[in-house]
């Protein structure tokens, strides 16, 4: 390949710390520290430092088992950077750490550039550093996020960047947002060469959405359909009647229950029930709301309406097998 220069005449390296929590997600990992290694071998410049830190220091298991051996415990060290970024998958809700939180701040007022990765967010929101602020995360943590930090700005988007906020929702997106910030501080030429370097042909805007469209994810193509799926996921808390979905698609209930068997092989209160209830597990997961709160948040009447609608299901699932 042949090297882009960056067009700038800065010596200095920019330097990043990242923060890696226990079952971090690897791949996000990857996809943001390999664009900087290959941004220093394509040019043979320093531009870019890091370190990493973990809770206690020492080694730090990602999600499936493979140890990163970290430079620093949090808090510990006089390491700089210039951005430092939160690595954490899973259940990042049930994460705390004071400690973490009171670093985060200290090194948000010494002038860094704070950034979350994946359920990172959740650290930042949990210190105060994202109130006011718009930003993103993987799709999965969002319904719980914004139960317990309402005062964030959540976008659906891949990353976003808010002045001395960075979010991004996590996977091959963090490769996405390392371009942006590689094009930015050294110009589109050594993005572009990065982005080669990794058989990225095409680096994605931070608006772009997180999922497959609907067509991608269902494998369907009639609009009426289209139309209804897309209204069912905007209407968990408060479910929408079978008359006002066929309304949505022009169609007599019939016809939709129709629709819903030839396109998805399943019924339409049955695909409902199961956005619902996966919703519902999604909140068990990640929130402390009770039982009755995530009812309300997923359409049910009451906890026990929604414990009996996921032992049924668990009961046709141990049919299924």
């Amino acid at each position: 390949m042949q090297p882009v220069i960056p067009d700038t005449d800065s010596d200095v390296p920019i330097t990043f710390g990242f923060v890696l929590l226990p079952g971090f997600p690897l791949m996000s990992y990857a996809a943001a520290v390999e664009p900087l290694r290959a941004a220093n071998t394509i040019t043979g410049r320093d531009l870019y430092r890091w370190w990493h830190a973990a809770p206690g220091g020492g080694a730090v298991t990602a999600s499936n088992g493979v140890a990163v051996v970290t430079d620093v415990a949090v808090g510990e060290g006089r390491l700089g950077a210039d951005r430092v970024f939160v690595f954490a998958g899973g259940n990042p809700s049930g994460f705390e750490d004071p400690a973490l939180s009171a670093w985060l701040r200290r090194l948000a007022r010494g002038g860094a550039t704070l950034g979350g990765i994946s359920g990172g967010p959740y650290l930042l929101a949990r210190a105060g550093l994202l109130d006011g602020h718009r930003c993103t995360l993987h799709w999965e943590h969002v319904p719980a996020f914004q139960e317990s930090f309402p005062g964030a700005q959540v976008v659906r988007s891949l990353y976003e960047i808010d002045g001395a906020r960075v979010t991004c929702s996590g996977g091959i997106a963090a490769l996405d947002l390392m371009l942006h910030l590689i094009g930015r501080d050294h110009g589109p030429g050594l993005a572009a060469g990065v982005g080669d370097w990794f058989l990225h042909n095409q680096i994605r805007e931070g608006l772009s959405p997180q999922r497959m469209d609907l067509r991608q994810r269902f494998g369907v193509r009639d609009p009426r359909l289209l139309r209804v799926l897309g209204a069912m996921e905007e209407a968990l808390e408060t479910p929408l009647s079978r008359e006002a979905l066929a309304d949505i698609a022009h169609v007599s209930v019939r016809q939709l229950e129709r629709l819903f068997r030839d396109g998805l092989g399943t019924g339409l209160h049955r695909h409902y029930l199961d956005l619902r209830l996966d919703q519902a597990r999604r909140l068990r997961r990640e929130t402390s709301l009770s039982v009755a709160e995530i009812a309300a948040a997923t359409g049910f009447a009451d906890a026990d309406e929604l414990s009996r609608a996921e032992r049924r299901r668990a009961r046709r699932g141990a049919q299924a097998r």
